[in-house]
């Protein structure tokens, strides 16, 4: 009897062994096989717009003269946000040298189990003194900086308010919290001011905005945003992505420059860019602000601790700006002989008086083709089309650096010249 229930029990087993542990090849072959095809067509659509986006290949350091894979010779490249040309100085690259040696490579972990190290409170700290701020939290990117704080900072009884061309970033941390969300005018005071008006019935209120917006160069009119601010009880929020390092007499960013840095509330900012270029975001505010975002932030919390070289890679360019200034105000004699070269052979570039030169074109395929030929004359520039900027605003984004010479400048200009004659931009 016992031999019988034992094979019973085993018969299901048995059977259910001998079927196949997926679906039958043909299916998954069809599901695989339809999801192709869209894809596919996607793609298709992507590159009959004239957007499609192909990756260059660089085979050196990262810097002002670099060397591109199927390029013959050295190449100047306008196209990174190494604003202070720090990515490759000597004294960064040796300090992160020295923490791989003594820190390794990385933690394993997240922070708050055993991810900490003293390098990183050393950095936060840095960071807080420069901006002149309470406290200072570290992630892994500012992207992850703005998708930490506001579902931390706001809930459903509060209101954000968010220039209409912030960031990507921005826009997928704001869509993370439950706020009431507001959009206003692109740097426009008057409809920012009618939204403020409508949200006065909420809680607590929250104006974001870029300090520089990236794709255009235009600088946050921080002063009246400010104002309003203060007339209508709310706070201020910035993304100094494109400004932390060298806008500002001192470097600090758009408060500085305009001259409102005790009246702006939250900074968030990148050390992958003029910081060292590796990697690296934070956020610098109250200090009960920061407290909390290390008790909640997602993206702090479940997210690997930034790597020892990296964050003293970004410690030593901030020791390199806060003992002088002068890399920084290089930029602004630079930054204004591009524009005027430029203006004066009839392009059209967007933007203020910053770093990014945006050459204006229009048509997504010609900002491409424009690119090409330029790194056929070894400029290496990169045509924007949408989804990175609105369609219709196709462009070729220029940025200058610290490290470019006056030379590279005129050099860059020519070869716009030529380029832009050729294709029937400038007569």
């Amino acid at each position: 009897m016992l031999r019988r229930a034992l094979s019973a029990a085993r018969a299901p087993l048995s059977r259910s062994l001998s079927r196949p542990l997926c679906p039958a090849p043909s299916r998954a072959n069809s599901a695989l096989s339809r999801l192709n095809s869209l894809l596919e067509a996607e793609l298709e659509t992507i590159r009959g717009a004239g957007t499609w986006k192909s990756e260059r290949v660089i085979t050196s350091k990262q810097g002002a003269h670099i060397s591109v894979e199927g390029s013959s010779g050295g190449i100047l490249n306008f196209c990174a946000n190494n604003y202070l040309g720090l990515s490759s100085h000597p004294e960064v690259i040796q300090s992160g040298i020295q923490a791989l040696d003594q820190y390794g490579a990385g933690l394993s972990s997240v922070r708050f189990i055993c991810g900490t190290q003293n390098l990183h409170k050393d950095l936060e700290a840095k960071i807080a003194k420069f901006h002149q701020r309470e406290d200072a939290i570290l992630y892994a990117s500012c992207f992850d900086a703005n998708a930490g704080i506001f579902e931390v900072l706001l809930t459903a009884e509060d209101a954000v308010l968010s220039d209409e061309l912030n960031h990507a970033s921005i826009i997928d941390g704001v869509r993370l919290c439950k706020a009431n969300k507001y959009r206003y005018k692109h740097l426009d005071l008057s409809d920012l001011e009618a939204k403020l008006k409508e949200s006065q019935k909420h809680r607590l209120r929250l104006i974001v905005t870029d300090g520089v917006f990236s794709m255009d160069g235009d600088v946050a009119p921080l002063r009246g945003i400010c104002d309003l601010a203060e007339k209508y009880d709310a706070l201020v929020f910035i993304d100094e992505c494109h400004a932390t390092g060298f806008i500002g007499p001192n470097g600090r960013g758009t408060d500085e420059l305009l001259g409102v840095m005790e009246r702006v509330h939250i900074i968030n900012s990148t050390l992958g860019k003029a910081l060292g270029g590796a990697a690296g975001g934070y956020t610098t505010g109250p200090k009960a602000l920061v407290t909390l975002l290390r008790q909640r932030s997602r993206p702090y919390l479940f997210s690997n601790t930034l790597p020892p070289p990296v964050v003293s890679c970004a410690a030593k360019a901030l020791d390199l700006l806060m003992d002088s200034n002068a890399i920084a105000q290089t930029m602004a004699s630079k930054t204004k002989s591009f524009r005027s070269q430029m203006t004066a052979a009839g392009f059209t570039i967007g933007g203020m008086d910053h770093p990014i030169c945006p050459v204006m074109l229009g048509d997504a395929r010609l900002a491409s083709a424009m690119a090409d030929d330029m790194l056929k004359r070894g400029i290496y520039v990169i045509g924007f089309s949408y989804p990175v900027v609105p369609k219709g605003k196709a462009r070729i984004r220029v940025q200058i650096s610290a490290a470019h010479s006056d030379e590279d400048i005129d050099r860059c200009v020519a070869a716009f010249v030529e380029v832009g004659r050729k294709h029937g931009v400038i007569p």
